[in-house]
């Protein structure tokens, strides 16, 4: 099993930044690609940003292109999203998400593929 806990979520205005955090712990060693998702109240879960388990592949939502970066560290084992140029829109749980299958590059914006969830964080814009 493997256990994933985010943090870093908080308030922020239009146009700050935020940076999330996700901290895997058991079996980590068994993680691929990792993803963030998010979801708004009365809305489906949807796919942020995905990181390949070396780093070198990166894949982004449209929404967010240009204004999210994701990372990883394997050493510690942790995915960060920082998010610049934040908007109402992007108000949202967000949640932390790995997968135990190497896909190679596939299905790294499906939740389906997903195979272990953090908790989530709370994040607010406001305008």
């Amino acid at each position: 099993q493997v256990q994933l806990v985010e943090s870093g979520g908080g308030s922020v205005q239009a146009g700050g930044s935020l940076r999330l955090s996700c901290a895997a712990s058991g079996r980590a060693f068994s993680i691929y690609t990792m993803g963030w998702f998010r979801q708004a109240p009365g809305k489906e879960r949807e796919f942020v940003a995905g990181i390949s388990w070396s780093g070198e592949a990166t894949y982004y939502a449209e929404s967010v292109k240009g204004r999210f970066t994701i990372s990883r560290d394997n050493a510690k084992n942790t995915v960060y999203l920082q998010m610049n140029s934040l908007r109402p829109e992007d108000t949202a749980v967000y949640f932390c998400a790995s997968q135990r299958t190497p896909y190679s590059g596939r299905y790294y914006d499906n939740k389906l593929y997903y195979d272990y969830w953090g908790q989530g964080t709370q994040v607010t814009v406001s305008s």
